[in-house]
């Protein structure tokens, strides 16, 4: 009678535990948005609204026609949608989960303090991801094209996307630090309107007065914006490229620790 011999089963590569914890929960949140999913419609509509509503308004006085205005536009748009227009959710997400005391459950388990954070986090990045497809689609439909080939797009897609992942830690701190998610809305909205308006969102930032440039000089969105122009474009992004890359580090570095640490602390 002849043995048979098994060969050695590999061992599976498994995930670090922070990880496969966060897409357990980042899958969580995808479901409760599925059953609500209002703030994903207004984190998708309110991009397009002002994609439409300045290429009405600005196109012919600031570009001579809306298909030259849309070739600048549309990158700002990219990052405000990918971005700007979601950093809320996020913070108003955790904050309503420790305010409900979902947050007490995910305690008593085994599982990393950074994970229920991350999770959310991960779970706001498919809708960044479905707000820079509707608006690439609203784009062509009126005339953008992308000079840099489909590489170029995606990397600019991808800077959008990277920077709203970074600036949503910022809202995650706020949203663990606060304790009434109304404050959170009220925070973010506020922060939202000098980063989106001090930028070169609508108009070459040597258009504007002396002191709204020298915000939007240092001003991180205005150097993603750039950025994406600039790839999208077919053009070197060059120092707007790098000091945005600088920026989404920094952001990262600094604001995801402290949102943990935070969120440990929280009573």
């Amino acid at each position: 009678m002849t043995a048979t011999v098994h060969a050695p089963r590999r061992p599976r590569t498994r995930l670090p535990g922070w990880l496969r914890h966060s897409l357990v929960l980042a899958r969580r949140s995808l479901v409760k948005t599925r059953r609500n999913p209002g703030p994903v419609i207004n984190g998708v509509v309110t991009p397009a609204l002002f994609l439409v509503i300045f290429l009405s308004l600005f196109g012919r006085p600031v570009a001579g026609s809306t298909a030259g205005y849309m070739q600048y536009l549309l990158p700002g748009v990219l990052v405000m949608g990918a971005g700007l227009a979601g950093m809320v959710s996020t913070g108003t997400s955790i904050n309503l989960d420790l305010k409900n005391g979902v947050t007490d459950r995910f305690r008593s388990l085994p599982i990393s303090r950074l994970a229920p954070l991350l999770g959310s986090v991960l779970a706001d990045i498919v809708r960044y991801l479905l707000a820079v497809a509707v608006l690439f689609g609203i784009g062509v439909a009126f005339g953008f094209r992308v000079h840099g080939g489909p590489v170029a797009a995606c990397a600019a897609a991808g800077l959008a996307v990277l920077f709203g992942f970074c600036l949503s830690w910022v809202t995650v701190f706020v949203g663990v630090l606060v304790r009434d998610a109304n404050a959170v809305l009220a925070l973010g909205f506020f922060a939202f309107l000098p980063l989106q308006l001090g930028t070169s969102f609508a108009a070459p930032v040597d258009t504007l007065p002396g002191w709204l440039r020298a915000w939007a000089g240092v001003n991180p969105v205005t150097h993603v914006m750039d950025a994406c122009r600039a790839l999208l474009n077919g053009t070197p992004p060059g120092d707007a490229g790098t000091t945005a890359l600088i920026w989404c580090a920094a952001l990262f570095l600094v604001f995801c620790p402290l949102a943990v640490r935070a969120y440990a602390r929280r009573q």
